[in-house]
């Protein structure tokens, strides 16, 4: 397995100047001369880590992941427009019904499973970009097709956030029951501690060890393809199924504060959640940039809970 993504090793270490620079393409290592100053050469580097990738794969990999988050992004924000002149003409809280429904029908799960699916493309495939374009890259080194299993994986990494979908709606409205059974809709004071603690929660699971696993193995495509190379296509979409449990494991937290805070059609909570993801997962320095992220969300956590802060969506 490490002898097939030899080739590919090599390719990224010419890229980026010299193996001794680039120990492993998309790893939490920054060259020791650049620790003190380290944002110019850290910029330098999040540009290269893409660029390498982007360099060895086909352009049409890359084009068409531009094309098809932007897309995403469009479709996004068309519907929380939609959503938001509905809210308007029907009170606050129409944009929460309207996205789950009034009951639970087959019907309504297939909207939002097909709303939360684009709306995952549209967040997670820019901090996904190295890792497939590093595995269209070894397909293109190794001669074969390029288009067919790559856009296999993307699908199979999709597909983990569309099933991870069904688990949001039956919480959604398991929870939307339970706070009208018990009346908690009306209660400010519970509602401000409730996003309080999701936020603590959401940080403190910034230091759990599967956070630090999971996070790892997302920043890592060459120790991701390593360990999961194989070839064929439905070796293609199982290594895309790794992968997205890989990024779920990394980041179901941060969607769930997105959810706790402003509802799942907050275009602002949606652009912050995926700056914050892609600048873990891309940026060097990336297990520092989730501590700050946990420092952040607990300190703003304790803020709304005892209501200094509110938090609007």
């Amino acid at each position: 397995m490490g002898v097939a993504c030899q080739p590919l090793i090599s390719g990224v270490n010419k890229l980026v100047g010299a193996s001794d620079q680039v120990r492993e393409y998309g790893a939490d290592l920054i060259p020791k001369r650049s620790r003190r100053g380290w944002a110019p050469h850290g910029v330098r580097l999040a540009y290269l880590r893409l660029a390498s990738g982007i360099g060895l794969a086909p352009l049409r990999i890359p084009v068409s992941l531009f094309v098809l988050t932007g897309a995403a992004w469009a479709l996004m924000l068309h519907h929380a427009i939609t959503m938001s002149a509905s809210m308007d003409s029907a009170g606050r809280g129409a944009m929460g019904v309207d996205l789950i429904g009034a009951g639970f029908t087959l019907g309504g799960l297939g909207v939002f499973l097909a709303v939360w699916t684009v709306m995952m493309g549209g967040m997670m495939l820019p901090s996904a970009a190295p890792m497939i374009l590093t595995f269209a890259a070894a397909q293109a080194r190794r001669g074969r097709n390029v288009a067919g299993p790559t856009w296999i994986f993307i699908a199979a990494y999709i597909l983990v956030w569309s099933y991870s979908g069904l688990v949001v709606y039956v919480h959604l409205h398991a929870g939307k029951d339970l706070v009208y059974h018990f009346g908690w809709f009306q209660n400010g004071a519970w509602a401000r501690l409730a996003l309080g603690v999701t936020l603590t929660l959401a940080g403190l699971y910034q230091f759990t060890p599967l956070k630090r696993l999971c996070l790892h193995r997302c920043r890592s495509p060459l120790a991701f393809l390593k360990e999961h190379w194989r070839d064929g296509s439905a070796d293609a979409a199982e290594m895309g199924l790794w992968h997205g449990l890989y990024c779920l494991g990394c980041c179901w937290a941060l969607m769930g504060v997105m959810l706790a805070a402003a509802g799942t059609m907050s275009i602002a909570w949606m652009l912050a959640m995926t700056l914050v993801v892609f600048a873990e997962k891309a940026l060097p320095h990336g297990t520092h940039i989730s501590a700050a992220v946990a420092l952040g969300l607990i300190a703003l956590g304790l803020l709304v809970g005892i209501g200094a802060v509110q938090l609007v969506g």
